[in-house]
Formats: structure tokens, C-alpha cells, sequence
């Protein structure tokens, strides 16, 4: 709750500010409002607005955004809701949108999201908007607030997991929520709120180059072929269940062979709920939660009562995705250097000087032009498909730092590096993995050159565990 206002109920409609989970289903934020709009009787506001001014704005990722307009445009009208996107036009266009409209509202429902600059900006609103306001949490299948802390270690976590989630699974979203919805209709907008602050057009929501292109936004870099939406996230949810999840343990870190989720882009722009993902599995496997193991073991394997392939993507999307939002959840400094564990920060510093055989500038790291062909290759991928292998994520990732003249600017390399281009990028799990490199969630390791008793990682040994050379034949 960031506003404990009581509802208004001379409010026209209640609104739900859609700023995480992007979605119109699986959505405990878009349920909330549901039930506000049911318990007033009044009509429901979903508005989802995208600025044209937030860091590493750019073609791409406005586009992966904007084609999840146009997918909930579509569910939306499936049911009694006002959906309003709105694309801000020229910088600062859409500034006093939320307050007119929360003006006019009974009660404000949004989403909680732990990272990048949504907290500040929800902080903000709720200094300015004069309506109850409350902020939901639709991050994973554990709320948020399950912990009390954030985590140091992903075993710890694990038994976290083990403990609470077993209670958490009778609470899910609503899978249709739409279906039978019954409310009062709102037709329009407020006459002036339109006319100031229209929908976005149907050429830009149709994915018209030329409407993308008159957007004050960066172009160098640009959209790629992956599409954003809801539906594009149902197949490939649908892939994933059918073509990979059964042999996912032994493919998954084999760039060569294709055997990754590609689950991330619309995780995190909510496009895909992790309660939807775990429903397609459990049908996959005919798994009820009746299976689940009577006591936490704490292990990797034989906790969910599923195939050993099903659990080890779990504990990818469960364990490790979940451990990330836990960090940016309790850490405000989740994004800074001097968040890293003691040692990690000790060992770095103690070998600050050594010597780099090799060192690069942002600009050639950015361009993939360094001596070794499988970083080349994982940032060529970067840059053509705005996603890359998590496996060689941390791989670029080991090389970043050993190639930087210190690791401060080894991590503010890599967040501009994937932020900026990765679809994917600016997320608990994009921070978490760039942290990793680093020392966090794991343990001091035999000491190195430069890294000290940071684990290390290089392309002779990654080539000799993993099938690159298709991967590297398509993009180095």
C-alpha cells in the first residue's frame, strides 16, 4: 500500500496503472483492480503508457513493448475494460496523464516491480496522486515479501523456496479473468484526458516502421525480429513445453542446440507470468502439488515430484529468478559495486593492478572486435537478436572483467553493454547475472590473475564443455 487513502466512492471508474505485469491474464495486480471495480460497481482503466525518455530508450525495445500494447488491446477488448495505451509523442508529453486520471478514480492499482527506475517512479506518483493507491506483486510464484531479507546464497534461498511455496501454489492469478467478467462499461475517456493524451495509433501498434521511426527515441539500435505480446509469449510457451522442456537439462547450455527457454524478454516485460509457465509444466507432467515432497530437502533435484529435466528448469525459474528479485527487493544498492560480498570486493581490489594481456575499449567490446571468437560471437548475437546465450552470458561476462582496467569498470561495461541492447536487459536478472561475475551468490575460489578468488571462466574450457561451433559458424 503507497497510498492508504479510503476508496472514493464518488470516483468514475477504478484504473489500474500497468507498468510490469503487461498482461491481461495471470496477473494478481489486474485480479485487484478487478475486485475494487466488482466491490464499488464502477467501470475498470487499464492504462499502459510508455515514455520515449527512460534510460537506453531505443527502437528495440520500444517495439518489444509497443507489439504488447497491441496484444493487450486485443484481450482487452474481450471484456468490459477501458484499455488506454498511450505512447508519449515528444518528451514529456505524457507528464500529468496518471494524475488526471487518478483525479477521476475511485481507487489505483499498480504493479510492484523491484528494479530499474519503476520503484522511483511509483514513489513518485504516490506523492502526487490524492487516491487510494496500491501497489500488487505479480513478480513470481513467491511474493516478494515472503522473505525478510535478501538472500547471499542460492542454496539458502532453495530451502526458503521449499518452505513457503508449497502454501503460495493455492494463490494463483486468474488464468481468464475476462472470460465472464461482468462490469459496468466506460465507452471513452474523458473528452479533454483524449484529446490531450490520445491512444496510440493503430499504424504504430500494427508495428509501422515509419510510426516507430517519428518517436524521439535513440534508432542506432535498432528493432530485431524477435516480437513482444502476450501471444508471442503463449507460443513460445507452447514450443518449449512441446520441443524442449523434456531433454532441457542436457540442451540448455548448448548454444548449438537451441535448448533454452527463451522465456526471459517476456518475463520481464510481463508479457508471460510465471504462474502461466508453471501451469503449462504441470499439465506437461500431469503434476498436481499434491506431489511435492513432504519435507524441504534443500537439493536441486527430487523437490517438485516432476522429471529430472522439469526440475532443473525450475530451479532456473524458480530458484535463481527469484533469488534475483529477492536482491533487488531488500537492496536498494542492488545495482552497485560496493553491494558485492566482502571478500569478492577484497580479492578484486588486492589484484586491481595486475597486469590485462589483453585490454578493449567499450567501443570494440560493444562491436564484438576482440581476439577470441566465442565473446565475438555472444556479442555479435547480442547486437543482431537483442538476446544472447545465458551459458556464454557468463562467459562474456568472465572476460569482460579480465579484459577491463578495473571491475568497477568491468560492471558499468557490462550493464551499458546489455541494457542498452538486450531485450532482456534492465531486469533482477540481468543485474544479478552481472553481479555474479563478480562474487555474488557464490564462494571465494583458488586465486588468479586479475581475478583473484573470483571464479574464472574461459573460451578454451567453455568450448570444451559446450557445442559451439554452429553457434560460432552463425555469428562470429
Amino acid at each position: 500500500m503507497l497510498r492508504h487513502h479510503p476508496a472514493r466512492a464518488e470516483g468514475d471508474f477504478v484504473l489500474y496503472w500497468m507498468i510490469a505485469a503487461r498482461r491481461a491474464s495471470h496477473n494478481f495486480a489486474l485480479d485487484r483492480a478487478i475486485h475494487w471495480a466488482k466491490e464499488l460497481g464502477k467501470p475498470l482503466v487499464v492504462l499502459e503508457a510508455l515514455r520515449c525518455d527512460y534510460p537506453w530508450a531505443s527502437d528495440r525495445l520500444h517495439r518489444f513493448v509497443i507489439d504488447g500494447m497491441a496484444a493487450n488491446s486485443r484481450g482487452f477488448a474481450k471484456g468490459p475494460v477501458l484499455y488506454h495505451p498511450y505512447v508519449e509523442p515528444r518528451k514529456g508529453a505524457g507528464r500529468g496523464l496518471l494524475a488526471a486520471l487518478a483525479e477521476r478514480a475511485a481507487v489505483v492499482v499498480t504493479d510492484e516491480f523491484p528494479c530499474f527506475f519503476l520503484p522511483r517512479m511509483v514513489e513518485a506518483a504516490a506523492s502526487r496522486v490524492d487516491a487510494r493507491l496500491e501497489a500488487v506483486d505479480s513478480n513470481g510464484l513467491l511474493p516478494l515479501r515472503s522473505a525478510s531479507k535478501a538472500f547471499l546464497q542460492a542454496a539458502h534461498f532453495r530451502w526458503h523456496v521449499q518452505r513457503e511455496l508449497p502454501a503460495q501454489l493455492h494463490h494463483a492469478p486468474h488464468p481468464a479473468p475476462l472470460r465472464t467478467l461482468r462490469l459496468p462499461r466506460l465507452r471513452a475517456l474523458p473528452a479533454a484526458i483524449a484529446r490531450r493524451w490520445p491512444a496510440a495509433p493503430p499504424a504504430l501498434l500494427r508495428g509501422d516502421a515509419r510510426a516507430l521511426a517519428a518517436l524521439p527515441i535513440a534508432d542506432d539500435v535498432p528493432a530485431v525480429a524477435l516480437r513482444g505480446g502476450a501471444d508471442a509469449a503463449r507460443a513460445v510457451l507452447r514450443r518449449f513445453v512441446s520441443e524442449r522442456l523434456d531433454d532441457y537439462a542436457e540442451r540448455r547450455n548448448h548454444p548449438d542446440d537451441q535448448g533454452t527457454s527463451g522465456f526471459s524478454p517476456y518475463l520481464h516485460f510481463g508479457h508471460l507470468s510465471v504462474h502461466q509457465v508453471l501451469d503449462a509444466v504441470a499439465r506437461h507432467e500431469s503434476w498436481t502439488p499434491d506431489q511435492l515432497a513432504r519435507r524441504p530437502n534443500g537439493r536441486r533435484e527430487g523437490w517438485w515430484g516432476m522429471g529430472a529435466s522439469t526440475e532443473a528448469f525450475l530451479d532456473e525459474l524458480v530458484t535463481w529468478r527469484e533469488l534475483a528479485y529477492n536482491g533487488c527487493a531488500f537492496r536498494a544498492d542492488y545495482d552497485r559495486f560496493e553491494s558485492l560480498p566482502d571478500w569478492a570486493q577484497a580479492t578484486l581490489a588486492e589484484h586491481a593492478r595486475d597486469p590485462r594481456p589483453h585490454r578493449y575499449t567499450l567501443a570494440q567490446l560493444a562491436a564484438g572486435e576482440t581476439h577470441d571468437p566465442l565473446f565475438n560471437a555472444a556479442q555479435h548475437q547480442l547486437l543482431r537478436d537483442g538476446w544472447f546465450h545465458g551459458y556464454l552470458r557468463m562467459l562474456w561476462g568472465k572476460k569482460i572483467l579480465e579484459w577491463s582496467s578495473s571491475p568497477q569498470r568491468a560492471l558499468a561495461t557490462m550493464i551499458e553493454l546489455m541494457n542498452r541492447h538486450s531485450v532482456d536487459g534492465r531486469n533482477p536478472c540481468s543485474y544479478a547475472g552481472y553481479f555474479w561475475t563478480l562474487g555474488r551468490y557464490d564462494r571465494p575460489w583458488p586465486e588468479r590473475a586479475v581475478f583473484g578468488k573470483v571464479r574464472t571462466m574461459t573460451s578454451v574450457s567453455t568450448r570444451r564443455k559446450v557445442r559451439v561451433e554452429r553457434y560460432l559458424d552463425k555469428y562470429a
